[in-house]
């Protein structure tokens, strides 16, 4: 019974870790293709939970999937080519102020809108219930929501190896001035870039909203481990960012039940243990731009 205790919290740390992925994936190719260090980004993460909870009630759960990711990631297109696009050939501490400032102005605007106060939320019911595994049993909204974000994750990967646009954002993250020498302006690409990004954060605040809760500080709360995730993987590399989302939430898991005082202690003291033995992170890349 304690073997599947364990595995039980291992299940959860995975459930913790693809969370940061949906976050911290959309982090590192705003920051490798852009230079911009969103801190807001968990802003729209938190916007995605509390448009989930407006809508739900008229288009059902399932709707509020769909409509909530796109509607956040409108936002952050219309963010994008209005603000953010400024501060790409900027000094990055310009942006690091502006996104900062958005994340403030986010944060005070939900406390406006929907209180202080925590929103509850329920599972839906036709995703309610256990399943059960031998003697482990686990939650059926749980296990949907893990594969949804590895569908997404997979749907990232193709999208960014498969394709003549992530052909061009790849060049773009390496050696963006080999890409305007050829003529391709990355302006466009960087716009896809941010909604896809803004819309998976949102689409990881609908997940999580039944399950972590809705509140106005849920953005700030997630960022730092999403930065955290994106520092131990590596700048530009996908692999790495999936792994380390993957260690850290299991890492969090597993001290969770060996000694939970020390659950965030340990994803710090992970980083610190990496950062040690290498400093790009586990798959960091040589990105020209940055050297």
């Amino acid at each position: 019974m304690q073997l599947v205790f364990i595995l039980e919290q291992v299940l959860n740390g995975l459930l913790i870790g693809v969370q940061y992925l949906l976050i911290a994936l959309g982090l590192s190719l705003i920051f490798s293709l852009g230079g911009i260090v969103n801190l807001a980004h968990g802003a729209f993460y938190a916007i995605g939970a509390y448009l989930t909870v407006a809508v739900a009630p008229t288009i059902g759960f399932g709707g509020a999937l769909v409509a909530s990711p796109l509607l956040v990631a409108l936002l952050g297109l219309v963010i994008e080519r209005f603000l953010l696009r400024r501060f790409y050939r900027g000094d990055p501490a310009l942006g690091l102020l502006l996104t900062f400032g958005l994340a403030m102005v986010a944060e005070q605007a939900l406390r406006m809108i929907f209180g202080a106060a925590p929103l509850p939320f329920g599972i839906p019911p036709w995703l309610r219930g256990q399943v059960f595994v031998g003697d482990l049993i686990y939650s059926r909204y749980r296990l949907a929501i893990l594969a949804v974000a590895l569908a997404c994750v997979f749907g990232l990967w193709l999208l960014l190896t498969r394709t003549s646009f992530g052909r061009v954002v790849r060049a773009g993250v390496q050696n963006p001035d080999m890409v305007a020498a050829l003529g391709i302006s990355l302006r466009p690409y960087m716009t896809a870039v941010v909604t896809i990004a803004v819309g998976l954060a949102a689409l990881a605040g609908t997940m999580m909203a039944p399950v972590t809760g809705v509140q106005p500080a849920m953005g700030a709360e997630i960022l730092t481990f999403a930065f955290v995730v994106v520092v131990i993987g590596g700048l530009g590399s996908f692999w790495g960012v999936v792994l380390a989302a993957l260690i850290v939430g299991v890492v969090r898991g597993l001290t969770a039940y060996a000694y939970p005082p020390a659950t965030e202690a340990a994803v710090y003291a992970l980083m610190v243990l990496v950062l040690l033995a290498r400093p790009r992170g586990l798959f960091g890349e040589h990105i020209a731009r940055f050297e």
